[in-house]
Formats: structure tokens, C-alpha cells, sequence
């Protein structure tokens, strides 16, 4: 049954956990490289998913599917959490929390992008003007204003953030052949890239202390960024009865975040970084604005 208000409920509480992430990030990161915070946190992912499924009755389900879906999961599971993670905890190691987090928000514009060639979407006259807007928005975080020299604060780290959108919205156009419930699908594609996440730890940094600082922040990376929020945020759109209302939520978390970031990890925002990020927020409701009304168009033609 459709509940908007529910749906709404459901998605603040989703927005408010992806707002405290990219400060629960930089704590994290202040005591484990980012292979080990990503170890720890896929582990408290798996756990958090598989406790749900227990609870709705589906977890034997999810290990009685055809083959092709468990290699399917191994392939999933390899782009995300493993690829992904990595440049977007390596991205946040080496870019203030600031920087980091507006740039991996174009993932939905880049996602606009890449469904052009690979599902065949077409191309809106919005769609380019909002990747004007929104990456004119990143120069000015990522030069921290200076975009006049195009002199970036951290090369690397600006490569990394932007590889990892490329990465996130390429994940999200392979899984919509998933046939499979959400939640089990994140549990299986998480549960095999565990492995190669453990493996490549031990291999290049060691494993992880448990009674450093950083545990407890790997923990809450994967229990809430990885699972909590996913699942309230697809419990949101599966209640909503107008999902452009819940979608818009979503704008407010860039914003939010920059007040955590501010508060607890006391970075002092720059104003390049407000710019930046009101231009990268317009540039994707440009775009979301774009993409409504051709649905419109198509419902009324």
C-alpha cells in the first residue's frame, strides 16, 4: 500500500544518515587506511542486511537462486562495495570532507550521462546544461575558487572523486538487469566482494585493529551508510505515491552535511565551497526538472 507519508518519513531518515557520513569518513580515516575502514564496514554491512532478511523470512531464499545470479552478485560485487569504496574512501583520505562530498553528489548527473549509450536514453537539451552548471560547480570546489589557474587543491584526490561517480552510477545502469529483491541483491553483492575486500587488506595494509579509534566509526560507516540507509531509502520509494517529492529530499543532504562537517570535524567552509556546492545542487535539480518533464511529455503524447 502507498503511504506518502510514511515514504517521506522513511526518506528523511535516509537523507539525515547519508548527511553524517562523509564526517563519519574523515574520523574513520584519521585511524585506518581506507581498505582497512572499508573491511570492517563491509563486514557490519553484510551482518546488517543478512539480520534483515532473517527478520522478513528471506535470508535461506537469498542462497537458494540459480548460479547465474550468484556470479552475477560475484561481478556486482566487485564494482561495489569493492571499486567504489575504495575511490571514494581514498578520495575523502586525501580531500578535506568539504571538497569530497559535493563532488560525489554529480553521481546522478554522471548516471544521466552513461544511460545514454547503455540503455539507450537520449540526450536533453537540460541534461547538458546541468553538466555545465554542476561541473562548473566542481572546478570552483576543487581549485577552492582560484578556477581562473584551474590550480587543483589535490589532483589525485579530485581524480579519485570523480572516478568514484563514474563507478557508482555505472553500478546502478548494470543493476537494473537485477531482477532480484533490492536488499537481497546489496547482501549477496556485498557478501561476495567481501573476500577480494579481505584478501587485498591483508595484502597491502594488514588487518585492521579492533582497538583503535576507528572501529567504531568503520562500524557505523557499514551498519548506516551502507545498510540502514539503503534500505530506507528503497522502503521510501517502494511507499511513496509521489516520488518526485521524496527524490527532492535528497537535495537537502549536500547541505546538511556541510553543517556536521563544520560543527564536528571543525573545517571551516570556504566560500568556494558554498558556491560550488549551490551550483552543483542546481545543475541537478536542472537536470531532475529536465527528466520530469519529458516523462510528462511522454504520459500526455
Amino acid at each position: 500500500m502507498k503511504d506518502q507519508r510514511l515514504a517521506m518519513m522513511s526518506g528523511l531518515g535516509a537523507v539525515l544518515l547519508w548527511s553524517t557520513v562523509a564526517t563519519a569518513f574523515k574520523l574513520t580515516l584519521g585511524y585506518y587506511t581506507p581498505l582497512q575502514m572499508l573491511l570492517i564496514a563491509c563486514l557490519a554491512s553484510v551482518a546488517v542486511l543478512a539480520l534483515l532478511l532473517a527478520v522478513r523470512g528471506q535470508l535461506g531464499a537469498a542462497f537458494r537462486l540459480p548460479r547465474g545470479q550468484y556470479l552475477q552478485s560475484v561481478g556486482l560485487g566487485l564494482i561495489n562495495p569493492c571499486l567504489y569504496y575504495l575511490l571514494l574512501f581514498g578520495a575523502f583520505d586525501r580531500l578535506p570532507a568539504q571538497e569530497a562530498q559535493p563532488i560525489n553528489y554529480t553521481w546522478a548527473l554522471v548516471l544521466a550521462y552513461l544511460s545514454v549509450p547503455f540503455l539507450g536514453h537520449r540526450l536533453r537539451l537540460s541534461d547538458i546544461l546541468a553538466g555545465l552548471v554542476c561541473y562548473g560547480g566542481v572546478v570552483i570546489i576543487a581549485t577552492r575558487g582560484n578556477f581562473a589557474e584551474l590550480t587543483f587543491s589535490d589532483p589525485l584526490g579530485v581524480a579519485l572523486a570523480i572516478g568514484s561517480t563514474l563507478v557508482w552510477a555505472g553500478y546502478w545502469i548494470l543493476a537494473t538487469r537485477d531482477r532480484r529483491d533490492p536488499v537481497t541483491g546489496l547482501f549477496l553483492n556485498f557478501l561476495f566482494g567481501l573476500p577480494f575486500i579481505a584478501a587485498l587488506t591483508w595484502w597491502q595494509d594488514g588487518w585492521p585493529s579492533i582497538a583503535s579509534g576507528g572501529f567504531a566509526g568503520s562500524l557505523y560507516v557499514g551498519v548506516f551508510e551502507m545498510g540502514v540507509a539503503f534500505v530506507l531509502w528503497s522502503r521510501a520509494m517502494k511507499l511513496a505515491s509521489n516520488t518526485a517529492r521524496v527524490s527532492n529530499l535528497i537535495f537537502i543532504s549536500p547541505f546538511l552535511s556541510l553543517v556536521f562537517i563544520y560543527f564536528i570535524l571543525g573545517e571551516v567552509i570556504l566560500v568556494s565551497t558554498w558556491v560550488g556546492l549551490v551550483l552543483i545542487v542546481a545543475g541537478l535539480w536542472l537536470q531532475q526538472l529536465g527528466a520530469s518533464r519529458s516523462t510528462r511529455g511522454k504520459v500526455h503524447g
